[in-house]
């Protein structure tokens, strides 16, 4: 269970003032670092405190001394993968520009440690980075007359897209061994078979392999999120 005052005292909290005498052997930056990398190894289901000591060649027990367990543990994990925010300031192209750009970080980052998407919701006490971005995102919407309600759910609905198309990019059977196991060989040759049944889906599948444009949902979708943002934007000013 997690202890959301323990968390905000980790993620927040001042660290400790260094003490006399030989340098701890381990410490909080280390296990986190330790952590990201067997999550993005073997995926966060398969960690666990005991594992994460043994890596580190310490006892389980001497892990809470820095951190109450596994849920805290993962929390720190989150905003220490997830990284500062961006830099949007050099970005030419208005509010546009800035968020795709943003997008495309978030989008990066989130097929670098697949798992992050698994854990980045619900309601929870935030870190410094996952704040950053999120004041950054706002930050591009600035200038455009949007409420702060308003761009609040525009910075959320891009930051839903994204994530829910770097969470099917790394489900359970998106990438395979071989070519002839591969999903879009299976689904293929059931389209090819059952062409007459589903000939909306064939002809859209058919389409798009044609125009090499089966794999731009990220873009499709952004730009049509950026479209409606643009006509709420102009109401606005108009």
């Amino acid at each position: 269970m997690v202890t959301q005052p323990r968390t905000a005292e980790l993620l927040w909290g001042s660290p400790e003032r260094p003490k006399r005498g030989p340098k701890p052997a381990l410490s909080l930056e280390q296990i986190v670092a330790t952590a990201i990398s067997m999550a993005d190894a073997e995926g966060l289901a398969t960690l666990s405190m005991q594992r994460l000591a043994e890596d580190l060649g310490f006892t389980k027990m001497s892990l809470y001394r820095y951190t109450p367990g596994k849920a805290e543990l993962t929390a720190l994990m989150l905003d220490a993968a997830l990284g500062p925010a961006p830099d949007l300031s050099e970005i030419d192209g208005g509010w546009r520009a800035a968020l795709h750009e943003w997008a495309l970080r978030m989008w990066v980052g989130l097929r670098r440690h697949p798992w992050v998407v698994d854990v980045a919701v619900g309601p929870r006490v935030m870190g410094p980075n996952e704040l950053d971005w999120l004041e950054t995102g706002l930050d591009a919407l600035r200038d455009t007359g949007l409420t702060g309600g308003e761009r609040l759910d525009a910075v959320v609905l891009i930051t839903g897209h994204v994530r829910s198309l770097a969470q099917q990019a790394t489900a359970p059977g998106a990438e395979t061994d071989t070519p002839e196991k591969s999903l879009n060989a299976i689904m293929t040759g059931i389209l090819a078979d059952h062409a007459d049944r589903y000939p909306q889906v064939t002809a859209a599948f058919a389409s798009a392999s044609a125009t090499a444009g089966q794999d731009d949902a990220l873009e499709f979708g952004l730009a049509r999120i950026f479209d409606g943002l643009a006509a709420l934007v102009a109401a606005r000013a108009g």
